[in-house]
């Protein structure tokens, strides 16, 4: 050992983040077991490793008492008066027990020992490194595809995207560069493991994150998310300034704010709709692009029955019933959709004294949609 390696361990802390102090201790754990595996000395010992000149002492630590049962953990009291006249009982004395060719020997034995608390120091960089990416986006490269996963670079370690995970209009290839949304970070035996989606919601609102300043600062804030991937998704959004559009400041000038996410996710239309307290509006907003006529709350089975016009009503429901999916998933409400003559034919429409939703201002968009909506056959 020589200054040599303290050399080598500050040049290691600075290319792997690994504090020197931990890859000096590892070593000094590996000297204690390569000197009692080699030397068949089952005492307490201490190895010292001069932080300084990078040599190496081996002391063996001794219980002082007044009868010694074990002489390789204890001294008497008069034989270490010897050594210094000032030890007493149940004082600890050390001892320097370097052998002469323990050098040699430990470099040989501790090496593998070394090796392991340097990977696990790594794996636990990295592991604290990712922890704090949870539930959010990273930017990857594809590297290989099985039938379980596609194993996606993100620098340091590849990320697992399982199949239930992936997009199903997308096609992966080596190289691609895509972005995921990691959603579990887990420490195992082998190292850290990381699991990334692209169909989870959040990928969809940390993308709205990075394209929308307004929604980044803040001004402007993401209330819902429903999503079935590579289809269609509904967003709803809230301002509690008045003065911004929240609808407006997502889609952007153009619509290109939109339209970048939209192309991140491989054409999934995006309906943007403006969240309310009120559950009428919020309910008729959330099944944008239909035409709502009136909506019945009960409230005790947080349930609506929403009324639309007979030439709506499949519009309203969309195609394999996508729209009124979403719709119920993004407000939180059941959501039952009668067109205007079965309500009538069962009774509770119209209903007496109470305005219509119709009679909202028209200026005023509930929804804004990248793509024209697809009519149910």
């Amino acid at each position: 050992m020589s200054s040599e390696l303290l050399d080598a361990l500050t040049i290691l802390e600075k290319e792997k983040g690994i504090s020197k102090e931990i890859i000096i201790e590892a070593i000094e754990a590996a000297l204690i077991s390569a000197y009692k595996r080699n030397f068949n000395q089952a005492q307490n010992v201490r190895v010292d490793l001069n932080r300084e000149t990078g040599t190496m002492k081996v002391f063996a630590r001794k219980d002082v008492v007044d009868e010694v049962y074990d002489p390789r953990l204890e001294i008497s009291l008069g034989e270490a008066q010897s050594i210094n006249p000032n030890y007493v009982v149940n004082d600890v004395i050390e001892m320097e027990v370097t052998p002469k060719d323990f050098g040699r020997i430990a470099a040989q034995t501790a090496k593998q020992v070394v090796t392991q608390r340097v990977r696990e120091a790594e794996r636990g960089v990295i592991y604290g490194e990712f922890i704090d990416r949870e539930e959010d986006i990273m930017t990857g490269i594809v590297q290989r595809i099985d039938n379980k996963f596609i194993y996606v670079s993100l620098g340091k370690i590849e990320a697992l995207l399982p199949v239930s995970e992936q997009m199903p209009n997308e096609t992966y290839r080596p190289h691609d560069r895509i972005k995921v949304f990691i959603t579990k970070v887990e420490k195992t035996t082998k190292g850290p493991q990381i699991f990334v989606s692209r169909t989870h919601p959040g990928l969809l609102k940390r993308l709205f994150e990075i394209e929308v300043p307004e929604i980044y600062d803040g001004t402007v804030e993401i209330k819902s998310v429903s999503r079935e991937a590579g289809d269609r998704s509904k967003i709803s959004v809230h301002s509690e300034n008045p003065e911004v559009d929240p609808v407006g400041s997502c889609v952007g000038p153009k619509g290109q704010r939109v339209q970048a996410i939209v192309n991140e996710l491989k054409g999934e239309k995006i309906d943007i709709v403006k969240w309310s307290q009120d559950p009428v509006e919020f309910v008729a907003n959330a099944l944008s692009p239909s035409k709502v006529v009136e909506v019945l709350v009960d409230e005790g089975e947080k349930a609506t029955t929403v009324i639309v016009p007979d030439y709506q009503l499949s519009l309203a429901i969309g195609k394999r019933g996508q729209n009124a999916r979403l719709a119920a998933k993004l407000t939180g409400w059941k959501i039952d959709i009668k067109s205007e003559s079965d309500a009538e034919k069962a009774g509770i429409y119209p209903v007496q004294a109470k305005e219509s939703i119709l009679d909202v201002d028209d200026d005023e968009p509930l929804l804004t949609s990248v793509q024209e909506p697809e009519f149910s056959e």
